[in-house]
């Protein structure tokens, strides 16, 4: 029987930073009239508890002064974010993985998401860049009641896949500790190797830590 790799998704299967946290970025500066580096982004996220982008923003916003109705967060980002169809910040994104990587990774494991993002956006990235692909099942914010650190969505998956070898692969740290709390090993992406990032996946025990997920097959069992 296969083994099964989770991946999550920005910034693992996808390049967000012009899409994510552009919109972080973008709804910060509506709302408290002043634009954030994505250093200090990351730096929020380090800190673990963050893994929803609206609610970081909207924590962020409010660090800074100003009272802000997380709903109305949460409007303003997903107007940019989706846009009109044409316009929208999620077209910004762009596929991490080589040619060829998912082919040689199928022959050997099936493939399922566990993402902080919505379920249908998940979809309609992963429809646009690789529609060949089987990616199941696909477990987004909406699947869960209880998002990440919680270890809900890979127990979740558990219960759909049993008795399988699992990895779960992401890039946060509450994607770390999500992992280590289902009792599955970790794969952390640290772009850059960010000494600190890289630090917080030793601390939370992940069994690899890589540049892109190109890197991946090197540290899975053949």
């Amino acid at each position: 029987m296969k083994g099964l790799i989770v991946f999550d998704m920005d910034g693992v299967l996808v390049d967000v930073r012009e899409s994510y946290r552009e919109a972080i970025q973008r709804t910060v500066e509506h709302f408290a009239g002043a634009r954030i580096s994505r250093e200090h982004i990351q730096d929020w996220k380090n800190r673990g508890g963050w893994n929803d982008d609206w609610k970081l923003s909207t924590a962020i916003i409010r660090d800074r002064g100003v009272a802000v109705e997380y709903g109305d967060v949460v409007r303003h980002f997903q107007s940019i974010f989706h846009g009109n169809g044409t316009d929208g910040l999620i077209l910004r994104e762009r596929w991490i993985a080589g040619n060829g990587l998912f082919d040689r990774l199928s022959l050997r494991f099936d493939l399922a998401v566990y993402t902080g993002r919505e379920k249908w956006e998940a979809e309609y990235t992963l429809g646009r860049f690789a529609p060949e692909l089987r990616f199941d099942p696909i477990v987004g914010s909406g699947e869960v009641s209880r998002h990440k650190p919680d270890p809900e969505g890979l127990h979740l998956i558990g219960t759909l896949m049993p008795d399988r070898a699992k990895w779960y692969v992401g890039d946060t740290v509450d994607d770390a500790r999500c992992a280590r709390a289902a009792g599955v090993p970790f794969v952390g992406i640290a772009a850059g190797k960010s000494p600190e990032l890289v630090s917080l996946f030793e601390s939370e025990q992940a069994i690899a830590i890589l540049e892109d997920i190109n890197q991946l097959e090197a540290v899975l069992p053949a």
